[in-house]
């Protein structure tokens, strides 16, 4: 994925689109960051964790800045999302992610909510990065509620 980002990266550089490439330089100056902090070369699901996380940050930012009435800035952090999004996998539908749960819940055998932390972690595996965990963390309590 890096290589594939430092790809992207030469062609915004050869073609003149300022505004990709800066992004582009953030994305991989924020990877490398994340593999300086954790000593090591960061894998594929490292790459991702880091992409989620700035889109996520890019996400908050919107709305801030469209709370705010700042329309210049709210349009920079889309752009950048855009971007940063290019490399994301495709996130699960909400069908994708309910069939996800319930095959976690039964790996799991979970009953109840007490339960919940095994089932996130097997649903954290399975959906590595194509879902947000608040959004999966809201799914899996109202499945064991239910039950």
């Amino acid at each position: 994925m890096k290589s594939r980002i430092a790809d992207d990266m030469k062609a915004a550089l050869k073609s003149g689109d300022k505004r990709r490439l800066a992004v582009l330089r953030l994305i991989l100056s924020d990877i490398q960051r994340a593999g300086i902090d954790a000593r090591r070369e960061l894998d594929e699901p490292g790459v991702f964790a880091v992409l989620n996380k700035m889109a996520k940050q890019r996400n908050e930012s919107i709305e801030q800045f469209a709370a705010a009435g700042r329309d210049d800035l709210r349009d920079r952090e889309q752009f950048e999302l855009s971007v940063i999004r290019e490399y994301l996998p495709e996130p699960l539908s909400g069908d994708e992610l309910a069939r996800l749960i319930d095959r976690a819940v039964e790996q799991t055998g979970a009953a109840d909510i007490r339960a919940m932390g095994k089932v996130m972690n097997a649903v954290k595996t399975l959906a590595e990065g194509r879902a947000d965990m608040a959004e999966v963390s809201r799914r899996v309590k109202q499945r064991l509620s239910a039950s």
